[in-house]
């Protein structure tokens, strides 16, 4: 069951009016009000540019309302802003923009709501929100709880969150759900058929493992859903420059969205049969450490060569998507941190994402729009595939050049893909800097947007 959140309000006659406007509607917005709130908005400059508050007092001192200015082009997401930035207290929307979803002005509230205070706590707690008028307060707060979870694991540091931790993390998940939950740990891997993620992970202290939850009825469609799990990435033996290692704390992004994923399908009890692949490794480095050029067999059978041992992430996902695509999934997603590429292509706030039905692309890019959460195609480019080729493996798992990083690895997983609807998201599951409804750090990405889709294709 969806659990009260602490940044809602029960709405009483005490919450504080928020009025969300737009700068071309400024002008005709405040000739309807008081001579008192023009002066004092022209004394503050304040025109409803996009992100400016202006805070109106009462003659008690107290705050009588608050001017929210959304610019000409600004989305619902930006009304997280006013949970990140106002003083603590009650508050409801009085007015804003007619085509700003009520449901997704209280999920962007509750996303700008959180704070990472694990280690240091927040400084004051959250402004609450009374339930705008016409939302979905539970799928608002399954979102917002979902991308809670996502941004407390990626933001967690690797002491705290290593592999271990992962699978405690992903049975509490279970647990609350009464879901099944399996780990196959260490040299198990390799006994049930997951030798690349053995590889990976097996110079680590805490040994590589492959987590199975599953859930819902065995005759629902079946819906797979993938993530990558390296906790710590230095790269192996190819080892990372300390500048590119400082935030690989995040590289089990994947997992934790996958995670998130699954906690929405559970919680709204979507009419799925779930299951949930995560495998879980720490990219280590040891006197068993592998090496570039090592050849391994890999659970599909295919053979790879070892190009770059800091494009391991491709190869755990190989063996989890080989075993996700043995059931049969009607749908399967993937979600991984998987090329700096990708963040040059399109920046930190723009997953790529790239999928094998154009039906199920379509899908995506029209929840993208309707959420607000931003993805964006990327192709499936088949004569790419060829700069793969090894003359000693089946394949490597980097292509020959420079170029088109985040679609070589795209290629390299769909090898191991067997579903006849797929498409795999290579997120950054990180905010460099506080915008609107999403805190620095840790952030869920293309979450809304596939969350949207599933319950388009499945919901009842």
């Amino acid at each position: 069951m969806t659990e009260t959140l602490p940044f809602l309000s029960g709405g009483d006659a005490s919450t504080t009016p928020i009025h969300a406007i737009r700068t071309g509607e400024w002008s005709t917005w405040v000739e309807r009000h008081s001579d008192v709130l023009r002066r004092l908005a022209a004394a503050h400059d304040f025109t409803a540019q996009n992100g400016r508050i202006l805070l109106i007092p009462a003659t008690d001192g107290s705050i009588e309302r608050v001017l929210f200015g959304l610019g000409d082009k600004a989305n619902a997401m930006a009304m997280g802003a006013l949970a990140q930035n106002l003083p603590a207290g009650d508050y409801r929307i009085a007015s804003a923009p007619r085509e700003f979803a009520a449901t997704l002005v209280a999920t962007a509230w509750g996303l700008g709501a959180y704070a990472f205070d694990r280690y240091k706590k927040r400084k004051r707690p959250a402004p609450r929100l009374a339930a705008p008028e016409g939302a979905d307060m539970a799928d608002a707060s399954r979102m917002v709880l979902a991308s809670w979870l996502a941004r407390d694991l990626v933001n967690t540091p690797t002491n705290d969150m290593g592999p271990e931790a992962v699978q405690l993390a992903a049975e509490a998940v279970a647990h609350r759900y009464g879901a099944s939950f399996t780990a196959v740990v260490g040299k198990a891997l390799l006994d049930m058929g997951f030798p690349l993620i053995h590889a990976v992970g097996r110079a680590a202290l805490q040994a590589p493992r492959l987590l199975h939850l599953s859930w819902g009825e065995a005759n629902g469609p079946r819906l797979a859903l993938v993530g990558k799990g390296v906790t710590f990435d230095t790269g192996g033996l190819d080892i990372k420059p300390s500048a590119s290692m400082r935030l690989m704390k995040k590289d089990m992004g994947g997992a934790a969205h996958a995670l998130a994923l699954a906690q929405l399908v559970m919680d709204a009890r979507l009419p799925v049969k779930l299951d949930v692949f995560l495998p879980v490794v720490e990219n280590s480095i040891s006197g068993d450490a592998f090496r570039p050029g090592d050849v391994i067999k890999s659970r599909k059978g295919v053979t790879v060569e070892i190009d770059n041992t800091d494009a391991e992430g491709r190869l755990i996902l190989a063996d989890a998507l080989a075993r996700a695509s043995e059931d049969q999934p009607a749908l399967l997603l993937d979600f991984a941190t998987l090329t700096g590429a990708a963040r040059t292509a399109l920046g930190p706030d723009i997953p790529p994402f790239y999928a094998n039905d154009d039906a199920l692309a379509a899908e995506l890019a029209s929840a993208s729009s309707e959420t607000s959460d931003p993805i964006w195609r990327m192709p499936l480019w088949d004569a790419y595939e060829s700069d793969m080729d090894s003359p000693v493996a089946d394949l490597k798992n980097t292509g020959d050049g420079a170029f088109a990083g985040s679609i070589y690895a795209a290629l390299f997983l769909r090898r191991f893909v067997g579903a006849p609807a797929w498409a795999h998201f290579d997120i950054f599951a990180w905010a460099p800097k506080e915008r609107a409804s999403r805190p620095a750090g840790g952030e869920a990405q293309a979450l809304r947007a596939c969350w949207r889709v599933l319950r388009s294709r499945f919901g009842s």
